[in-house]
């Protein structure tokens, strides 16, 4: 998943010991340039993914590529959004995935002529035939009914 928009805080680094060895998070924020613009919120695992958002200055609009993934915790759900590219994008660049639509911008067709197509004629309405005689029950002449 993408999405664009202005990088307007780095995260503190995290850093730890594990099996494999050293490893370093990172995180930024991010502020989208829609009607309402809405804070977004990154992690960068590695020192490579980490480097990439420092290397940036805040106030830059910049293109993230990422991951979404959630996981259970005593019974709550969190979500965290792993960032696997940042990257500045220059004035004036169109972003490459569309994050809205515009109906200005929407594409015109031309009518061309087509023969007109006749309409098909309506379907008869069906008739329920009439009963001869009403169904009845049977009736049981104990009344045994469970009520």
């Amino acid at each position: 998943m993408e999405i664009t928009g202005k990088l307007i805080q780095l995260l503190p680094d995290v850093q730890g010991e594990s099996a494999r060895g050293p490893w370093v998070r990172g995180g930024f924020v991010i502020e989208t340039g829609d009607d309402y613009p809405r804070k977004v919120a990154f992690t960068a695992f590695g020192e490579e993914r980490v480097a990439m958002a420092k290397n940036i200055p805040a106030g830059t609009l910049v293109q993230v590529t990422f991951t979404p993934e959630s996981r259970e915790f005593n019974e709550r759900w969190y979500t965290d959004l792993r960032a696997s590219r940042i990257q500045p994008m220059t004035p004036g660049q169109i972003p490459p995935v569309a994050t809205s639509y515009s109906w200005a911008s929407a594409p015109t067709q031309v009518a061309t002529a087509q023969p007109p197509v006749a309409a098909p004629a309506p379907a008869p309405t069906p008739v329920a035939a009439p009963f001869a005689q009403a169904p009845t029950m049977p009736q049981n002449e104990s009344e045994d009914l469970p009520f």
